[in-house]
C-alpha cells in the first residue's frame, strides 16, 4: 500500500475515524484550535459532523488497499490499525502522530515498527486507558510525592456509557493471559483475576484485573515495582456475571472470530451515555500516598477524546514544554504539575486526596 501523507505545518489535524464515537467528540474538542480532516470508511456518514464543525471528511478505509493521501499538520488515529497503516504512513511522511486505540501486544509491536522506521517527527502511543488519561493522572501523582513505587487503577464500566465496537475491544482478550510487573517482578497472570470491591467515588465497585498498556508503560517510565489495573461494571451484578462465564471457560473456548459478536455484544452501546468514573492510587518510595477519582458526566468517549487532545498538544509543542523527539509514551509528559488543572478545564472532575 502506497499511502502518502506528508507534512504540511499549515495543514489540517487529519482524525482517522474521525467521526466514529470517540472520533466525533475529538472532532468537537479539537475544532477550535486547528483545521480538521476526517477519515473513515463511509464519509456521507460524517458529513454532518463536519458541517458542524468545520472540517474536510474523505473515505479512508483501512480494509481496502486503494491509497490514501494527504497533507496534514499531524495525524490522530482513533480506531484500530491492525496492519500498522496509519502508523507506517506517518512515519514515512515525517508527521506527528498519535495513537489512543492499541491494547499491549499492539502498542508493543508499533514501537518495534518504529525503531524499524525510526520516527523524523513525535510518536505518541497514548493508549492507556482513557486515551492515555490514566497514565497522565499517575505521573501528576508520582510527581507529587517524588516518585512512585506503585500505581493501582480501579475503572468502574457506566453500561448506559456510549461504546463503539473497537473501545470493547478488550472483551476479545479476556482468554489471554498477560504480563504484569507486581512487587518488582514480571509475571505472568489471567485476565479478570484479583477481584475485589474497590470505593471509585461514591461507587463501591466489584472489579477484576484486565490487560491495558499503562501495566507495561508505567514500569518503564515511572520505575514503578507495582503496575496493576482492575476494571467493573456500574452494576456489580454484571461484573459478577462476566466472572462466572469466566469459570466455565468461555473467553478460552469462546475465542476468535465466531464468538466475536457475542463478546463485544456485552458492552457495545450506541446510546446516549452515562458518566466515566475511575480510580488512580499512587504510593511514593517514602510511603506517601495520593488517589485521586475523575468523574467525566459527559462520559467514556468524552474522557478519551480528551486523552487524545491532550495527545496532539503534546506532540505539537503546544502544551507548555517544547515537543518530543521519537517515540513517547502519555507519562512521559514534561508537564505533569498542569495535567490535573487541564482535565477540570475540560469539565472533567478530579478529587486528590
Amino acid at each position: 500500500m502506497d499511502d502518502d501523507i506528508q507534512l504540511d505545518v499549515t495543514g489540517p489535524v487529519l482524525v482517522v475515524g474521525g467521526y466514529g464515537t470517540v472520533g466525533g467528540d475529538l472532532a468537537r474538542l479539537a475544532a477550535g484550535s486547528w483545521p480538521l480532516l476526517l477519515t473513515g470508511r463511509t464519509p456521507e456518514r460524517g458529513q454532518a459532523l463536519a458541517e458542524e464543525v468545520g472540517a474536510s471528511v474523505r473515505r479512508w478505509d483501512l480494509s481496502d488497499p486503494e491509497p490514501f493521501s494527504a497533507r496534514v499538520r499531524a495525524v490522530i488515529s482513533t480506531v484500530n490499525d491492525p496492519e500498522d497503516r496509519v502508523l507506517l504512513a506517518a512515519l514515512r511522511g515525517g508527521v506527528p502522530y498519535v495513537d489512543i486505540t492499541r491494547w499491549t501486544a499492539r502498542l508493543q509491536r508499533a514501537v518495534a515498527v518504529a525503531a524499524v522506521h525510526p520516527p523524523k517527527a513525535p510518536v505518541l502511543l497514548s493508549s492507556s486507558w482513557m486515551g492515555g488519561v490514566t497514565a497522565l493522572v499517575a505521573a501528576a501523582l508520582a510527581a507529587e510525592v517524588g516518585g512512585a513505587s506503585a500505581v493501582e487503577i480501579a475503572i468502574r464500566y457506566d453500561l448506559k456509557d456510549r461504546a463503539g465496537t473497537d473501545s470493547v475491544e478488550f472483551m476479545d482478550r479476556l482468554g489471554l493471559d498477560y504480563e504484569v510487573t507486581e512487587g518488582g517482578q514480571r509475571r505472568m497472570i489471567m485476565p479478570l483475576s484479583g477481584a475485589g470491591y474497590v470505593s471509585i467515588g461514591e461507587h463501591r465497585t466489584k472489579v477484576a484485573r484486565i490487560d491495558t498498556p499503562e501495566q507495561f508503560t508505567l514500569p518503564l517510565v515511572l520505575g514503578v515495582d507495582t503496575a496493576l489495573t482492575r476494571i467493573g461494571f456500574s452494576a456489580n451484578s454484571s461484573t459478577s456475571t462476566l466472572l462466572a462465564l469466566k469459570k466455565t471457560g468461555f473467553f478460552r473456548w469462546g475465542r476468535g472470530e465466531k464468538f466475536q459478536s457475542t463478546r463485544r455484544s456485552m458492552l457495545y452501546s450506541p446510546g446516549e451515555g452515562g458518566s466515566a468514573c475511575l480510580r488512580i492510587d499512587v504510593r511514593g518510595r517514602g510511603g506517601q500516598r495520593r488517589t485521586a477519582v475523575l468523574t467525566d458526566p459527559a462520559g467514556q468517549a468524552h474522557l478519551t477524546a480528551l486523552g487524545g487532545l491532550l495527545g496532539l498538544r503534546r506532540v505539537l509543542g503546544e502544551d507548555g514544554a517544547a515537543a518530543p523527539r521519537g517515540v513517547v509514551f502519555p507519562e512521559m509528559t514534561p508537564v505533569p504539575q498542569d495535567v490535573v488543572a487541564a482535565l477540570e478545564k475540560a469539565g472533567v472532575g478530579v478529587e486528590v486526596s
